[in-house]
């Protein structure tokens, strides 16, 4: 973990600006607001700041605050930087992507701030377990990334298929439920945390080059390759799949027909039968054994865990491929019940949390921050220039526990911040048709 008294203080990302957007221009506040984030950015940042909640912070000491979600984000150091920073406790629950979505709608007095990704905001947000956010009372909601707000990661881009964050992001207004075509000032999720997926190959186990992701089912991997078992997301590795080998055609890889949905299963149950696959993961350390011991040599990866078989030494590649990455992102929710003291504790965190402390600590990690220009602060311009510039290292990358990732010289696979994220082809995402899709993934898995 860095000290924050060694990191960079600068704020301004000059060429690099990863947050230029074309942000909800709602009245006079947002400038105001624009230029007060920055000066609270580098006051974080240079420790002119030691605690946000000022006025209250004797109040505040017997607050917990209940926070669960899967463990990307939900880490014990970012619990404990809480309470340093602001006072009170962060008291965390990791489960997977299924569990998170059943106890999110079934379980919602069971917690304070729900850390989901906004395909499952998709399912949880309509049943009114959480409540909207107003952003007006977000210090730093204009140093949001843009796909977060508008879907562009430049006012030119495209927008990928999928659950795309900003089409479940806002809602029309601070009792609604129905999600607004355009930014408003209530938001479903204040977004953290982003990545760009790809597949993950073993380079010296595998004899030729990676190209596509068709090449998961090359017969000459039969019984080396994997992918993950999370119906939402394993659905739209296969459709990446199965529209690279020219399989299946879709209208929208993100909200499949039944017809596109028979083809898909009916690609991957063959593939299963014929002995193509070792194994069906569901967590990141099932992940990296696979991969770890060579009994998998290509499979659906997620960054940190090819950093992970990385720094035990072990030749680990994140592939670049031709027809682009699947991309997921995440964010905070605030309970319905949440009032009073307790929920203004919790506005200080959604603001602490895109301050870039935390947003550092997810860079490091492989993760792109929904906060990028607050991260920067917080990180080496060496390390900068690695996780986002995609620049050669010129010293060893190290995690945030202080182990060795990459050795000076590295260069990020997949490149900068902009040749990855702008190349996402789509989100991760619930279709019209989810519940006959899982029906369909789970004859596929037992078949």
């Amino acid at each position: 973990m860095k000290d924050d008294n060694t990191t960079n203080t600068s704020t301004d990302i000059n060429d690099t600006d990863v947050n230029s957007t074309d942000a909800p221009k709602n009245k006079s506040r947002r400038k105001f607001i624009k230029g007060a984030s920055v000066a609270t950015a580098a006051a974080v940042s240079s420790s002119m700041i030691t605690g946000f909640p000022m006025i209250w912070a004797q109040n505040i000491k017997n607050i917990t605050l209940r926070q669960f979600g899967t463990g990307v984000s939900n880490l014990n150091a970012i619990a404990e930087q809480c309470k340093k920073d602001l006072g009170f406790n962060l008291q965390l629950t990791s489960l997977d992507s299924d569990s998170v979505t059943q106890r999110a709608v079934t379980q919602p007095r069971s917690y304070d701030i729900a850390d989901i990704e906004y395909w499952i905001c998709k399912k949880v947000f309509p049943s009114k377990v959480l409540q909207p956010l107003n952003t007006t009372r977000l210090k730093l909601f204009d140093k949001i990334s843009p796909l977060f707000i508008n879907g562009k990661l430049t006012p030119s881009s495209p927008i990928a298929q999928g659950t795309a964050p900003h089409t479940v992001g806002f809602v029309e207004g601070k009792d609604s439920t129905t999600f607004a075509p355009s930014p408003t000032d209530w938001m479903t999720l204040i977004p953290t945390i982003y990545n760009a997926d790809t597949l993950g190959i073993r380079p010296d186990l595998i004899n030729r080059p990676i190209k596509n992701w068709s090449d998961i089912m090359d017969p000459a991997f039969k019984g080396k390759a994997s992918i993950l078992n999370i119906p939402s997301i394993g659905i739209m590795d296969a459709a990446m799949i199965c529209e690279s080998m020219g399989a299946v055609s879709y209208a929208d890889k993100g909200n499949m027909s039944k017809d596109e949905i028979d083809k898909t299963i009916a690609v991957l149950i063959d593939a299963k039968r014929q002995g193509q696959f070792r194994a069906f993961w569901k967590s990141f350390d099932e992940s990296v054994n696979l991969m770890a011991s060579g009994e998998v040599v290509i499979q659906s990866m997620w960054s940190p865990a090819v950093a992970a078989v990385r720094s035990r030494g072990i030749p680990c590649v994140y592939q670049p491929l031709k027809e682009g990455y699947r991309a997921w992102g995440g964010g905070l929710g605030l309970a319905s019940h949440l009032s009073g003291l307790e929920l203004d504790a919790a506005y200080e965190y959604l603001d602490w949390y895109l301050s870039g402390w935390v947003g550092a600590y997810l860079n490091r990690q492989g993760y792109y921050s929904a906060a990028p220009e607050t991260s920067k602060a917080f990180m080496t311009n060496d390390e900068w220039g690695f996780w986002i510039d995609g620049k050669p290292a010129s010293s060893d990358i190290l995690s945030p526990t202080g182990q060795l990732m990459e050795k000076a010289g590295a260069v990020r696979d997949g490149g900068s911040y902009w040749d990855r994220m702008g190349s996402v082809a789509c989100w991760n995402s619930v279709m019209d048709e989810n519940k006959y899709m899982i029906r369909k993934w789970n004859e596929f898995i037992v078949s």
